[in-house]
């Protein structure tokens, strides 16, 4: 058996070395690195280093270093040639068979660059000469500049059948039918053979080139009419279109750098979004994302971001990427989908309104969960029980496609929540209870019949609603009215306190430097104080027992239970502000990394605020009878 280097690179290529050390030993994300203990010698600081993009590993500590076949024959234990056959069918590829001739193959292959390299130069120099001045014109049309054009290699194929195989005589004709360059009628019978002729004629061309900068394969756009209107390079031994990625050459150092990745539909939406100065863009190559296109981005950032056109074809072809990505997910991993204005492509959007344009359309990119609900919720009525049904079993079997099980679950479980709200909304104000209830006159509580609770107060419903705040801060001053005495006891709290309102800071204000001049032993004396301010009429008001329905604002509540709840009201109104600051990062964080951890603390936040509401809602009741 003869492995070439270039075979062996290829396995490397498709082999990501966190996810193969993954398996082995926990990895974790260290900026564009991963990190973990190493499993060459004991160690508790992690030292040991994984770079996907250079393709290697390393330990600072003991000074391990290698591949992923080193990896293989190292840490696994295994023999050089079953570590190259596991790779091998971890990444798709067949091992070459024993085969005295696969050094000639290797040089074989080389040589076949040489083919590709010596037709990129020829196109470029038509371009550059007299038969090239159609499409130096559609460039400068289409706002390429020669900078641009220079850097991404156009060139021109003029309209003949046999140019390029006569400027490539030098190399066999059979190579240039296998990279692609001529086209070989197959031999009918009876007939005399048919000779070759070039594949691309009169076309702007485009070289594809490989992630070492190599070129592999062409795309030729047609100047004038007909079909198709781009045209690639067949599969050979050097291209494969499912593995390739327009661009990629450039655009990974610049994600490197960016920490992103843009994904379009085409070469010219590459090409016009590097000219504008987004350099991290790659397209595929004529069909939907393949699943190893995926890996290869992920290998670059975590989250690429899929651009497409607003019509139905580019939906569908986000659609196809977001069902192809769904099996693969890993923790960490996931694409992210933005959607240009209808009728507009990202070369279209950047000549009308330039590249911040463009840059707010990726802004906006939502999740792939998102766009799966979208979807499957916009695919069909959802108004009947049939179609709510159906609804929910489309995501369930979307969910289970996914292998990674802590990612099914949360998937299963982010559904199930939306899908609840959407169909089962909380009971509303005015709802009846079943008829057992009502004849008994209340409800069943911890296996007893419990009396009616009053009807609640329109605070009380405000404050279940939308946890109000500002009601609860108003109630609040107006319980410290009427018990001065407490503002000294809840002194800090109060002071942490940061009213949205100007009059409810001032009177807060007021009623703490009151306090600290010890002046708040009664309501009279108090209220002498404030109208010194202009806070009387204000204060005033919150003292009037038809203002507020809290039991610590009624003369009639008990002293006691006064300062109790009023107490409790004031923790929830300083706690209130945290909670929600902290539901609200917890939610940011889960967009970028949705995990079970995060998952369980913003549904116990989201609790921990509901549960507060319902207290503080609970204080709002009129008096029972």
């Amino acid at each position: 058996m003869s492995l070439s280097p270039q075979w062996l690179d290829e396995l490397r290529s498709r082999t990501t070395l966190s996810t193969l050390i993954g398996k082995t030993i926990k990895v974790q994300k260290a900026g564009r690195e991963y990190k973990a203990c190493c499993p060459f010698h004991n160690e508790k600081t992690p030292s040991f280093t994984i770079n996907d993009e250079k393709g290697f590993y390393h330990c600072f500590g003991c000074g391990a270093h290698g591949d992923a076949i080193r990896w293989m024959t190292d840490q696994r234990g295994l023999p050089f040639l079953d570590a190259i056959k596991d790779l091998a069918a971890a990444a798709g590829m067949e091992v070459p068979a024993p085969d005295p001739h696969a050094a000639k193959r290797a040089e074989k292959t080389q040589s076949l660059h040489d083919v590709t390299s010596a037709a990129q130069d020829w196109f470029v120099a038509q371009l550059d000469g007299l038969e090239g001045g159609e499409a130096r014109a559609y460039l400068a049309r289409r706002g390429i500049s020669d900078q641009t054009r220079r850097a991404f290699g156009f060139g021109f194929a003029p309209d003949s059948r046999g140019k390029l195989k006569d400027a490539l005589k030098a190399f066999p004709e059979d190579m240039l039918v296998e990279t692609g360059m001529l086209i070989q009628p197959e031999d009918e019978p009876g007939r005399k053979a048919r000779e070759s002729y070039d594949r691309f004629r009169g076309r702007l061309m485009i070289p594809i080139r490989d992630q070492r900068g190599r070129v592999i394969a062409f795309g030729g756009r047609i100047l004038g009419t007909g079909e198709p209107k781009y045209l690639n390079s067949p599969e050979t031994p050097l291209f494969d279109k499912g593995r390739t990625l327009y661009n990629l050459d450039k655009a990974a150092p610049a994600a490197r750098k960016s920490g992103r990745i843009v994904v379009v539909e085409g070469y010219m939406d590459v090409i016009a979004i590097a000219q504008a100065g987004i350099a991290e863009a790659v397209a595929p190559l004529g069909t939907a994302l393949t699943e190893h296109q995926i890996e290869r981005l992920w290998s670059m950032v975590e989250t690429p971001v899929l651009c497409f056109d607003g019509d139905s074809a580019g939906q569908r072809a986000a659609l196809r990427a977001a069902h192809r990505a769904l099996p693969l997910l890993k923790p960490g991993h996931s694409l992210a989908f933005a959607t240009l204005p209808a009728g507009q492509d990202p070369d279209d959007l950047i000549r009308a309104s330039g590249v911040k344009a463009f840059e707010a359309v990726l802004e906006k990119a939502i999740p792939l969960a998102d766009l799966i609900w979208r979807s499957e919720h916009d695919a069909a009525p959802l108004d009947t029980p049939e179609a709510r049904a159906g609804f929910k079993q489309r995501l369930s079997a979307l969910t289970q496609t996914i292998a990674d099980g802590d990612i099914r679950a949360l998937y299963g479980r982010l559904f199930k929540e939306r899908y609840d709200a959407l169909f089962f909304a909380p009971r509303q104000p005015g709802f009846r209870a079943p008829a057992a209830a009502q004849k008994r006159g209340g409800t069943l509580r911890n296996g007893r019949w419990a009396p009616p609770p009053p009807p609640p107060t329109a605070e009380a419903m405000a404050i279940r609603e939308t946890g109000g705040d500002t009601l609860l801060l108003r109630a609040v001053l107006s319980g410290l009215l009427h018990l001065p005495g407490e503002i000294i006891v809840h002194r800090e709290a109060l002071a942490s306190l940061d009213p949205a309102d100007d009059e409810s800071r001032r009177l807060l204000d007021a009623l703490l430097e009151a306090s600290d001049r010890e002046e708040t032993v009664e309501t009279d004396r108090l209220l002498t104080i404030l109208g010194e301010r202009d806070l009387y009429n204000m204060a005033k008001g919150l003292l009037r027992a038809d203002a507020l329905h809290f039991t610590f604002t009624r003369a009639e509540t008990d002293r006691r239970r006064a300062q109790r709840d009023l107490a409790e009201a004031i923790a929830v109104i300083v706690a209130m502000p945290r909670i929600e600051a902290e539901l609200a990062a917890v939610t940011r964080a889960m967009a970028e990394n949705l995990d079970e951890a995060g998952y369980a603390r913003q549904q116990s936040l989201r609790k921990l605020k509901a549960d507060l509401a319902a207290r503080v809602a609970e204080l709002a009741q009129p008096p029972s009878e």
